[in-house]
């Protein structure tokens, strides 16, 4: 009989445990979406828009990315490549100055900006700009992060012909993998899979997650801590740009952290 009501008891147990775990679980939902909106909210001023500004063209201001600042607040990290698009953006015959826009919606600056360095293997430059200090943000540790791990990244989807609205989105690493791998033949090899394959190799995320043309140089960051774990680098758009918005590939690829660890620590 005591043994009986000993089981019983234990049964009992174990179901109140499943019930309170399950309802923990519940009542935890909006609290990780609470969390979230928080973490949106603290880094997206930290996150800008990379172009030129030429007072005599239409636009004015030309978009390439984004980037975000780090370190003392006056250090921004983007692509490698969006700085060179910038660079190459002509109006008149003329590339305009290189900066940042910052702030949202119709509360904008743009502020010049200066290359300090860049590290073109890695698709990464650092740029010091002008003016007050932006919030920075705080850089995580790269060699943590594992696939299936949940990401967040913050950037200008489409540039901003939507307008100056920063767009925040939501998945997961759903893989650690090569930078480039060689193609089935031969023939298949181009130029720049070649250059790739005679440096060293080196892992990039692939984030289960979808960026767009201008997402380029986003921080891809812990969507509890908002520490940024990698830089957005590549997105595999099906077809041309203008497909973007309604067949997106959803396969997007970002650079470690750890890279920007080290670009930092290069001499001024």
């Amino acid at each position: 009989m005591d043994i009986f009501i000993s089981t019983a008891m234990n049964q009992s147990i174990q179901r109140h445990h499943f019930f309170a775990l399950a309802i923990g679980f519940l009542l935890m939902s909006p609290l990780r979406a609470a969390e979230f909106s928080a973490t949106v909210k603290a880094v997206k001023p930290s996150v800008v828009a990379i172009g030129t500004f030429q007072k005599t063209r239409s636009p004015s201001v030309i978009f390439s990315g984004t980037g975000f600042a780090v370190d003392d607040g006056l250090t921004i990290i983007t692509n490698a490549h969006v700085v060179n698009g910038a660079m190459k953006e002509a109006g008149d015959g003329m590339p305009g100055v290189l900066g940042i826009l910052s702030g949202s919606g119709d509360v904008t600056e743009f502020r010049t900006a200066t290359v300090i360095a860049v590290d073109e293997e890695h698709d990464l430059a650092r740029l010091r700009i002008t003016g007050a200090p932006l919030p920075a943000l705080e850089l995580g540790d790269a060699s943590k992060v594992v696939e299936g791990q949940s990401i967040a990244f913050t950037g200008f989807p489409l540039a901003i012909s939507l307008g100056f609205h920063h767009a925040s989105h939501r998945g997961f690493v759903a893989a650690i993998t090569p930078v480039a791998k060689p193609g089935l033949d031969s023939r298949r090899l181009d130029p720049k899979v070649v250059a790739q394959l005679r440096r060293s190799a080196f892992p990039v995320f692939q984030l289960d997650a979808t960026a767009y043309p201008g997402n380029s140089g986003s921080p891809v960051y812990d969507p509890a801590t908002g520490q940024v774990l990698a830089v957005i680098n590549m997105v595999f758009v099906k077809g041309l740009k203008e497909t973007a918005i309604t067949h997106p590939s959803g396969i997007t690829y970002a650079i470690p952290v750890n890279f920007v660890h080290e670009l930092l620590q290069k001499k001024m």
